[in-house]
């Protein structure tokens, strides 16, 4: 009988469904648009903390806030609880349920101006129990779901983490460019203030026209509203910042102009192999993959015949007709056995979709490697290409200004019009404007590559407190 009983209790490790196996999805060996040697370098540029990418001071107190502050962030932390607390929930249906209960009832029987005929008082007290014996690992897989699920939550707030500071400094460096932007307006503001100043003298004396004059001015007030319209942008930006950092609108405190933001140009994308366990995202999709597929050994063991164990077991006290009968030992013990006959092909049904949810994580999952691959390559394609896009525009600046000096000079001297100094000022001041998004572009392909890597989730460590 013991022996029985042991068997019985030991039949929940016979769980069906398949067993979860990590897909075999072939990689690439080198990303696309590496250096030739990317290959043999193990240490890649995602593997660095976001403390020691970024190294303007401002910008890692904004990081800092944004991740004690942000809602998004926060959100994602309320749904790893409500994960975490239905693993207990799944869990708690592999073990029996025990209850303390108490009743108490009275009987009377009566005739019509009689005194009673049969009168009963039952009281008892217990502990009841009900039981599902997880025979086929129905509940086993719930719960193995329930902690792929927990871990998937995990994975997502890492994502969000990394999708977070990557914004942030993001914003922040396009800030840096707006306020490049502004100082360049403004400069050319007063530079422009001067040619109107001299133009009019000139146009007074005799030596300019009416026509100088109004080229002089449309200048001017060209910058001048390049000046208004850039300080609503940035005003923009900061409010943008302060909503990532979870606060409302207000100003935001610079560090480092753009120019002077640095990153080691010697970067590497590091092992493929090692993408699939630093991105975030790939290791949800895994786990959601697993829940998938613990999901189909849950379909099928509700197919299965089911045996539920109930009984009761406490102390009663009756008494019936004045004699009482005190105490009374009560206990019941019930087996009962589920079979599944007819559904209408709900169970079957059940499974197929389980299986189909499953075939569609894995296609996910597959689909997640690709575009994690692919947003490698683009980064690493747009850190090279912005590199040269930036050394060509400085070399256009230079010129451009050069054309400006011989312009101002060949003007001075009779020798051509104001329309030449108008049109190479104007190129001038385009030109700067595009040096500074070029140095933005060039600053955000670093933070771009640097989330493709599935770098920037990592915890900052705590500081070395050791005498």
């Amino acid at each position: 009988m013991i022996r029985r009983v042991l068997c019985l209790l030991l039949l929940p490790a016979c769980t069906v469904g398949p067993d979860y196996e990590r897909p075999d999805v072939p990689v690439p060996e080198a990303f696309r648009g590496a250096g030739p040697d990317a290959a043999e370098q193990a240490r890649s540029f995602g593997d660095l903390g976001w403390w020691e990418v970024f190294q303007d001071e401002r910008l890692v107190a904004l990081i800092h806030r944004a991740l004690e502050q942000n809602l998004d962030l926060k959100v994602t932390a309320a749904r790893i609880l409500q994960a975490r607390a239905r693993v207990t929930v799944e869990k708690s249906f592999q073990l029996p349920t025990v209850d303390a209960t108490g009743a108490a009832s009275l009987d009377k029987t009566t005739g019509s101006d009689r005194p009673p005929i049969n009168e009963s008082y039952t009281a008892q007290a217990g502990f009841s129990l009900a039981w599902e014996l997880d025979i086929w690992g129905q509940y086993a897989r719930a719960t193995e779901a329930a902690r792929a699920r927990l871990m998937a939550e995990e994975e997502f707030r890492r994502t969000v983490t990394l999708t977070l500071v990557s914004d942030v400094a993001g914003a922040y460096f396009e800030l840096r460019e707006l306020d490049l932007e502004l100082e360049i307006a403004t400069a050319t503001v007063a530079s422009r203030a001067e040619y109107l100043s001299l133009t009019r003298a000139r146009e007074e004396g005799g030596v300019a026209t009416m026509m100088d004059v109004r080229q002089a001015e449309q200048l001017y007030h060209t910058a001048a509203a390049a000046v208004a319209d850039t300080q609503r942008r940035v005003a923009q930006q900061e409010n943008l910042i302060s909503d990532l950092l979870g606060g409302y609108p207000g100003d935001i405190l610079r560090g480092r102009k753009l120019e002077d933001q640095r990153f080691d140009p010697s970067v590497t994308p590091g092992l493929t192999i090692d993408l699939l366990t630093r991105r975030p995202d790939v290791r949800e999709a895994e786990q959601v993959l697993i829940a998938a597929n613990a999901g189909i050994g849950e379909a099928e063991a509700r197919k299965l015949p089911s045996l539920v164990l109930q009984g009761f077991g406490g102390v009663g006290a009756s008494q019936i007709n004045g004699t009482t009968f005190s105490p009374l030992g009560v206990f019941n013990f019930i087996p009962i056995i589920n079979l599944p006959l007819f559904n209408g092909g709900r169970l079957q049904a059940d499974v197929e979709f389980n299986q189909a949810v499953a075939e569609e994580a894995l296609l996910r999952y597959q689909q997640t490697i690709i575009r994690a691959f692919r947003e490698v390559s683009d980064s690493l394609v747009e850190v090279e290409k912005q590199r040269e896009v930036r050394e060509e525009t400085e070399a256009t600046v230079v010129a451009q200004r050069d054309a400006l000096g011989l312009g101002n000079l060949r003007y001075e001297r009779g020798v051509t019009s104001f329309l030449e100094v108008l049109v190479t000022e104007r190129d001038l001041f385009d030109a700067e404007l595009a040096l500074a998004r070029a140095r933005r572009d060039e600053v955000l392909s670093f933070v771009q590559l640097y989330r493709a890597l599935g770098g920037g989730w990592q915890p900052e460590p705590e500081p070395d407190r050791t005498p």
